[in-house]
């Protein structure tokens, strides 16, 4: 597996991260773990880091060397 595949196949990852939970921030679903209620702005920090990662491994994926 070379660089670019693996930056391409991480991005997609975050990407569905980033997915889910802006979904979870626009519908208001609960989430908790283990019986711990998970708060809204910590979805509101993962959309952003996540969104961030994936937007940069998909630069990075398809950048020409």
């Amino acid at each position: 597996m070379n660089a670019s595949l693996y930056m391409r196949i991480s991005a997609t990852l975050f990407l569905i991260i980033f997915v889910f939970h802006l979904l979870r921030v626009i519908y208001g679903w609960e989430a908790a773990i283990a019986g711990w209620s998970v708060p809204m702005w910590l979805s509101w920090v993962a959309v952003l880091v996540s969104g961030f990662l994936s937007a940069y491994g998909f630069r990075l994926g398809y950048q020409k060397t």
